[in-house]
């Protein structure tokens, strides 16, 4: 059985689009994973913590919805090799990167635990994930307030 998921991934280091589409690539290639859509690609500013002032460039960043057989954790765990795998660096929470991946929806599961939360905490607060998820299901519904994603405001 295969589940439908979104996956949020950003960069803002190298070369921005190349590594967004190389990170499209790859989950392709996980067992049993297709790739449905790519949402259009958005340029945002980084998001950084109230008190840091340090420049940093500007993210690239899309929404990948996928069909895969992984369950929440394995695909999480599939997510970070990935990252690794293209350089990205272990480094500090708001530190630049050549690629993020985010899993933003599992279907209409939630969870808690320390590795994973579902639906991503920063789901409904972040304009950069919220846009592209919508271009791509506009009827979506969070899973656990039950509100119309597309009627959102991003904080």
């Amino acid at each position: 059985m295969t589940e439908r998921v979104f996956v949020a991934l950003g960069s803002n280091l190298g070369e921005r689009q190349t590594q967004l589409m190389d990170a499209v690539a790859r989950l392709g290639r996980l067992e049993g994973t297709t790739v449905l859509a790519v949402a259009p690609v958005l340029e945002t500013p980084a998001l950084l913590p109230p008190d840091d002032l340090t420049p940093q460039p500007d993210y690239l960043n899309t929404v990948a919805e996928l069909r895969t057989p992984l369950e929440p954790l394995p695909l999480l765990r599939a997510l970070k090799s990935i990252e690794r795998d293209m350089g990205r660096l272990v480094t500090t929470r708001w530190a630049p990167r050549l690629i993020d991946l985010d899993l933003v929806l599992y279907g209409a599961r939630t969870e808690r635990s320390p590795e994973l939360t579902l639906p991503h905490p920063g789901l409904s607060s972040r304009r950069f994930v919220l846009e592209p998820l919508v271009a791509l299901w506009p009827d979506a519904v969070h899973p656990q307030t039950g509100q119309l994603l597309r009627s959102v405001q991003p904080g």
